[in-house]
C-alpha cells in the first residue's frame, strides 16, 4: 500500500494511534490527529510531525484527507467516522493497514474469551519451531508495529472492535474461540457482534485454515459457508466425515490431548500444564490445533505446553495468606469469563466483582454464584445491578471500591478459601483498564 504523500486521519493518539502515526509518517505519508484531550496530546508528542486538533471540527479535520484509521477504542457512530462514510473518504481499521503493509502471513485469532492465553502459546509454539514471530495485535503490541521488523509470521490476537473497518484482512489460519455476550454497549446486540466476529475469516481462501470450537453452537453457525477449510476442537472426538480434530482423552479429568490430521494422530501429555481451568484446555486445543496446522513438530508443541507460565490477570495467583488463596482475573471482564473462572475451583470463593456495566445479562450467573460463592463482594458503578441480578444467591456485600472489597474478602476468608477478583464488568469507572486494575489488586493483597 502506497502512503507517499497522503494526508491519514488517525482518531485518537493512544498506543496504537501513535504507532500508526510512526508507520504512516516512515512511509512517506502526512499525519493529522484528532483526538479529545488535543492540547495534552499535542505537548506529549512533540517529536511528531503531525498535526493535532481536537475531534470537534470535522469539516477541518477530513479536509484534504485520503484515509482515516480510527483506534480501536472509537465507535462506528463516532461523528468523524460517519461524516468520512458520508465523503467516501476510506476508512480502516489499524489491523487492515498492517494487513496492507505486512509481507508475512498472519495467524489470527479472536473470540469473546480466552484470546490473549491462545495468542501467547500459540505464538511461543511458532517461535520455539525456529521462525521468527511476532505476537501481539489487541494482546498488547499493536500489529501494525510488526511491519518493518523481520518476523516471518504474525500471531495476532484480533478483537471485535478491529473488525468493524477490515476489507482485505485475511489471516492464513484464524481461530474461533467462543462466543458469549460482550461489548452489547458498543454493537448493540448479540447478533450484530457475532457478525463482526465472523469477518475476521470473510477473505480467506480455500487453501486458509479456520480453527474453530465445535462445541460453541454459535461459533458453529458463523462458520457456515466460510471458504477456509474447517478444523474444529472440542471435548468429544471427531468422528465419521469430521475425521480431523483433536479433543481430550478424558472428558472431565483432560490429561492427554488427541489430535488427528492428515492421517496422523498425534497425543500431547497436558496433565501438568500450568494453565488452569476448563475454558484453558480448550485454549490449549485451539493453539495445538493451529501450530499444527502451521506446521510446528510435535516436540515443541509438548515442549511449550510443559512450560507455558500463562497471562497475569487471567486466574493468575497473587499470595496465599494464612490459607487463603488470592486470584487476580482482572481480565474477567463479561458474565461468561466469570462462569469459566469460578467452576475452575472446587473450593469455596470470596468473588470480588464490579465496575462499568457491558450491556449483558447477569442471570446467567446465578446457578454458579449459588454453587460456588460462599460471599460476594460488589464495587463500582454496577454494584447495584449485579446485586439486583445476583445478591439473593450468596451472602452479598456492597462497598465503594477495590480496596475496600479486599478488606472485606480478608476480613471474611478463612484457610482454604479463594478470594477471586473476576469483575465481570470493564474497569473504566475506577481503572484506566483492566491490568491497572489488577496491579492494584495485586497491591491491596500485598499490603494486607
Amino acid at each position: 500500500m502506497n502512503l507517499t504523500e497522503k494526508t491519514v486521519l488517525i482518531i485518537g493518539l493512544g498506543r496504537t494511534g501513535e504507532s500508526v502515526a510512526r508507520r504512516v509518517l516512515a512511509h512517506g505519508g502526512h499525519v493529522r490527529i484528532a483526538d479529545s484531550h488535543a492540547d495534552t496530546a499535542a505537548a506529549a508528542h512533540t517529536q511528531f510531525d503531525m498535526e493535532i486538533r481536537s475531534d470537534d471540527d470535522a469539516d477541518g479535520l477530513l479536509r484534504g484527507v485520503q484515509l482515516v484509521i480510527p483506534s480501536p477504542g472509537v465507535p462506528a457512530t463516532h461523528p468523524l467516522l460517519r461524516e468520512a462514510v458520508r465523503r467516501r473518504i476510506a476508512v480502516q481499521s489499524e489491523i487492515e493497514l498492517a494487513y496492507r503493509l505486512l509481507p508475512c502471513p498472519v495467524v489470527a485469532v479472536t473470540g469473546t474469551n480466552g484470546k490473549s492465553t491462545t495468542t501467547a502459546l500459540l505464538g511461543e509454539m511458532i517461535r520455539q519451531s525456529g521462525q521468527e514471530t511476532f505476537i501481539g495485535g489487541n494482546l498488547g503490541t499493536p500489529l501494525i508495529d510488526a511491519v518493518g521488523t523481520a518476523c516471518a509470521v504474525a500471531v495476532a490476537e484480533i478483537s471485535s472492535f478491529q473488525l468493524e473497518w477490515v476489507e482485505q484482512f485475511r489471516p492464513q489460519i484464524g481461530v474461533f474461540l467462543n462466543l458469549s455476550e460482550d461489548h452489547l454497549d458498543r454493537h448493540g446486540s448479540f447478533e450484530h457482534y457475532g457478525r463482526t466476529k465472523r469477518r475476521l475469516f470473510a477473505q480467506q481462501r480455500r487453501s486458509d485454515w479456520v480453527v474453530m470450537n465445535r462445541d460453541d453452537t454459535h461459533v458453529q453457525a458463523l462458520c457456515q459457508g466460510l471458504s477456509g477449510r474447517l478444523f474444529s476442537f472440542g471435548w468429544t472426538p471427531v468422528t465419521g466425515d469430521q475425521s480431523e480434530g483433536v479433543w481430550p482423552a478424558k472428558k472431565e479429568l483432560a490429561e492427554t490431548l488427541v489430535l488427528r490430521h492428515a492421517g496422523r494422530e498425534m497425543r500431547y501429555a497436558i496433565d501438568d500444564i500450568q494453565l488452569r481451568g476448563r475454558h484453558n484446555i480448550a485454549n490449549v486445543m485451539a493453539a495445538v490445533s493451529a501450530a499444527t496446522l502451521w506446521g510446528v513438530p510435535p516436540a515443541v508443541i509438548q515442549t511449550v505446553l510443559a512450560s507455558f507460565p500463562g497471562l497475569p490477570h487471567r486466574l493468575e495467583l497473587v499470595a496465599k495468606k494464612n490459607g487463603v488463596a488470592y486470584i487476580n482475573d482482572s481480565k474477567g471482564t463479561n458474565i461468561d469469563a466469570v462462569v469459566q473462572s469460578l467452576n475452575s475451583f472446587s473450593e469455596p470463593v470470596i468473588l470480588l466483582a464490579g465496575g462499568v456495566e457491558k450491556g449483558g445479562d447477569y442471570r446467567p450467573l446465578r446457578e454458579v454464584v449459588q454453587t460456588k460463592v460462599k460471599k460476594l463482594i460488589l464495587f463500582g458503578q454496577a454494584q447495584r445491578s449485579l446485586c439486583t441480578a445476583l445478591g439473593q444467591d450468596t451472602e452479598t456485600l456492597l462497598v465503594e471500591a477495590l480496596d475496600e472489597a479486599v478488606q472485606a474478602a480478608h476480613r471474611g476468608a478463612r484457610a482454604g478459601d479463594i478470594v477471586l477478583l473476576s469483575p465481570a464488568c470493564a474497569s473504566f469507572d475506577q481503572f484506566q483498564n483492566y491490568v491497572q486494575r489488577g496491579e492494584a489488586f495485586r497491591s491491596y493483597v500485598e499490603a494486607l
